[in-house]
């Protein structure tokens, strides 16, 4: 869950399937990912649960978004370990759908994980792929930029409702995605 892809491996799709060629002699359906990017919970207090994941874990908070950086809707506290990354994500107030979704989460499920983003090669063939084969189709590719760069995104559901987003960010350097911040002191 770095923002450091390893090298691309590919994943064999479909239950049950096993390496090597289909029936018929056809090559295999394979999905092109990375490393784990990160997992997003949604939870009541972002900054107290921020601070307890860090004295807990040993995490460091990096990065942090919230209406000082153009979000009103919501707070997040992106916190890293090497090979690790935890976003913590809370609603500040509902003004449009990102806050609707985020407390009818809440208000179904209490805290938990809401997104698991995985590192892709390349975002527009791995949504493609994803979708052609039944992931649910919620975001196509677009691009998020700021000073720090570009990141591509998509995002695909999967049964059992958790959102997975495919992250390209091998032209970004900031310290998450545009909209964070570095985060500096509690």
């Amino acid at each position: 869950m770095t923002d450091t892809a390893a090298e691309p491996m590919l994943l064999t799709a479909g239950p049950g399937a096993s390496p090597g060629l289909r029936a018929g002699g056809e090559e295999p359906d394979l999905f092109p990912m990375g490393r784990a990017d990160a997992v997003v919970f949604a939870v009541g207090d972002a900054r107290r649960a921020a601070r307890r994941y860090a004295t807990a874990l040993g995490l460091r908070c990096t990065a942090y978004a919230g209406p000082e950086t153009g979000e009103p809707e919501t707070v997040a506290y992106v916190l890293d370990a090497p090979g690790t990354r935890f976003v913590l994500t809370s609603l500040v107030q509902v003004i449009g759908p990102r806050g609707r979704d985020l407390a009818g989460h809440l208000a179904r499920h209490g805290d938990g994980v809401i997104d698991l983003a995985v590192a892709v090669p390349d975002v527009h063939y791995a949504y493609d792929y994803a979708v052609d084969r039944g992931a649910g189709a919620l975001a196509e590719p677009y691009e998020v930029q700021d000073r720090y760069g570009t990141v591509v995104l998509a995002a695909i559901g999967v049964p059992g409702g958790t959102r997975h987003t495919l992250v390209d960010r091998s032209r970004y350097r900031g310290p998450y995605l545009p909209g964070y911040v570095p985060f500096e002191r509690w």
